[in-house]
């Protein structure tokens, strides 16, 4: 597993907004060309997030389901298809008004060549991008008004 911190000059509850927004991911999450939430409103556990990947030259969707929904402090979401399914865990600390602690946790369970990939090259290519990718988080909000 691979966790990555982070403190942001932002409130808790924008941060939580944006890092779990999946119509965002694309603008801070190397390789992400688009997300969506299937919800009718608030989230609720249970629903789909579509993230769509560019890998190895191919357009790549998978899906997840969200297992923990506790805002402004908590997202976790599960993959539920495909050869390499991410488990990701999101968590927001109020440091004070204006000023959060943001960690994501990712790991990856490989089903099929996956099982393969995912010790080989999916967790060391993670670990190379989740500081890269979170600076890019923090500097996006943080631009937000």
């Amino acid at each position: 597993m691979t966790t990555v911190t982070m403190e942001v000059n932002r409130p808790a509850p924008a941060v939580f907004a944006y890092a779990t927004d999946p119509t965002t991911f694309h603008e801070w999450q190397q390789g992400v060309t688009s997300g969506t939430l299937e919800s009718h409103g608030t989230p609720q556990l249970g629903d789909r997030c579509l993230t769509v990947r560019h890998i190895g030259g191919a357009r790549r969707p998978s899906t997840s389901e969200l297992v923990r929904f506790d805002p402004p402090r908590a997202w976790s979401v599960r993959g539920i298809d495909g050869p390499i399914r991410t488990r990701v865990d999101v968590t927001v600390e109020p440091l004070s008004d204006s000023r959060s602690r943001l960690a994501i946790a990712v790991d990856f369970d490989g089903h099929g060549l996956g099982r393969l990939l995912v010790p080989l090259v999916v967790r060391r290519q993670a670990r190379g991008e989740m500081p890269e990718n979170l600076a890019r988080l923090k500097q996006r909000v943080e631009a937000r008004l």
